[in-house]
């Protein structure tokens, strides 16, 4: 899609010209992109989910997954916007075949995730508007495929998701501050847990940063015609932007859910644990609300997950037209899946966020790796020490959890 964003702002020179309009528009949609991506109905899902598990301890978990999420994109960002190339393009210049290992690990989680943003999406239009969840998801869907069947589909993307963005921070941010919660306890337990759970942790991290939504906006960035060593100023300040506006989101989510269970209301057996939180902090609004942000979620998601999934299995001179339509084949069949599977969508959006979550380590490791002893696929970029250091923090902390997860919870799952 990356027709519609004009063309790279290099100079000849190797200096960053100013970015054209078209570029940063199309930046500022990878960087909601990125966000929205990580903002999913699973995310949503199992914050309800975990939060009533854990209360206030749940803190903890989420300043985890932020602080990987740091180390993870601002490295991923910087390595692929230097490099120019896609991250299964690297793979593979790094290790033939190991590009391809690592685009079916992407699609086929891509795959899963998407078909619980489908179902996502039909839970929050049945929360909105009483809509029978498997009609509501293929609305959904038809949805999300006519953005991609547009002349301009690069630029309607872009808008949607900064416009669906914007809307869920704001609506969320109402209900956590009409369910009260008890900000003090969970400050306290953001650096002084009462419990640790990692199968929390590693559901989170690849419900947020794991799988295709490492790469979302990274790869979207690439479509801009920002990349190139010049530009590695705005690519890391583009980072770290998306990042803050992920990191508020789940912050607000997190609260809006703390207040409900610190007031003493039950979510367990509830088929719709976070409608019925959203209702009891702000009532019939509330439980709009919640269906509106969900369905903006969720939209967004089947969006950034078939896009992102897309651009694992095509390259950046792939006509847009043959791109657009593998897009469009991807999301009916996510569909199609859903609607004939007819799986639980708490279930299937827990395991997703798992799966992603295992996965997640072995192309961060690939990339690491570039950036640590493959200069020539930067340009000859000298790539900061400091940011190479966090990664291998990030990445330490990724085999850990995956470790911790295997050792502790396999047989439970």
């Amino acid at each position: 899609m990356s027709e519609d964003t004009g063309t790279s702002d290099t100079g000849r020179s190797g200096t960053a010209r100013p970015l054209a309009g078209s570029t940063r528009s199309a930046l500022l949609g990878a960087m909601f992109l990125m966000a929205t991506s990580a903002i999913g109905p699973g995310f949503i899902t199992q914050t309800t989910q975990f939060t009533a598990q854990l209360g206030a301890a749940f803190a903890f978990a989420i300043l985890v997954s932020i602080l990987v999420d740091v180390a993870i994109q601002m490295n991923v960002w910087r390595v692929v916007g230097v490099s120019g190339m896609r991250a299964h393009e690297l793979a593979n210049r790094v290790a033939p075949g190991a590009g391809w290992v690592l685009t079916a690990l992407v699609v086929v989680g891509g795959l899963v995730f998407n078909i619980a943003n489908v179902a996502g999406a039909g839970l929050g239009l049945n929360a909105l508007f009483g809509l029978d969840t498997a009609i509501g998801g293929a609305i959904s869907a038809v949805l999300a495929i006519a953005i991609f069947t547009i002349r301009r589909a690069g630029a309607a993307l872009d808008r949607i998701v900064v416009v669906l963005g914007v809307l869920m921070i704001g609506l969320t941010a109402y209900v956590a501050v009409v369910s009260d919660p008890p900000v003090g306890d969970a400050l306290r337990q953001t650096v002084l847990p009462d419990e640790i759970s990692w199968l929390v942790i590693t559901t989170l991290i690849g419900g947020t940063v794991g799988g295709y939504i490492t790469y979302a906006g990274a790869h979207r960035m690439l479509d801009s015609g920002l990349s190139g060593p010049e530009h590695a100023g705005q690519v890391a300040r583009s980072s770290v932007q998306g990042i803050v506006v992920t990191a508020v989101m789940r912050v607000l989510l997190f609260l809006a859910i703390l207040g409900v269970v610190a007031g003493g209301v039950s979510l367990a057996g509830s088929e719709n644990p976070t409608a019925t939180a959203f209702e009891a902090a702000a009532g019939e609004v509330g439980l709009r609300l919640f269906g509106l942000i969900l369905w903006a979620a969720a939209i967004t998601s089947v969006i950034g997950a078939a896009y992102t999934s897309v651009s694992f299995l095509t390259s950046r001179t792939t006509p847009a037209r043959t791109t657009n339509l593998i897009t469009v084949g991807f999301i009916v069949l996510s569909t199609a899946v859903f609607l004939l599977a007819g799986a639980a969508p708490v279930t299937l959006l827990i395991f997703a966020g798992a799966f992603n979550g295992l996965i997640l380590p072995i192309g961060f490791t690939i990339l690491l790796w570039v950036a640590w002893r493959r200069r020539d696929l930067l340009g000859g970029y000298r790539y900061p020490r400091w940011l190479l250091a966090t990664g291998v923090a990030g990445w330490l902390v990724t085999l850990f959890i995956g470790y911790q997860f295997v050792a502790d919870n396999l047989g439970k799952l």
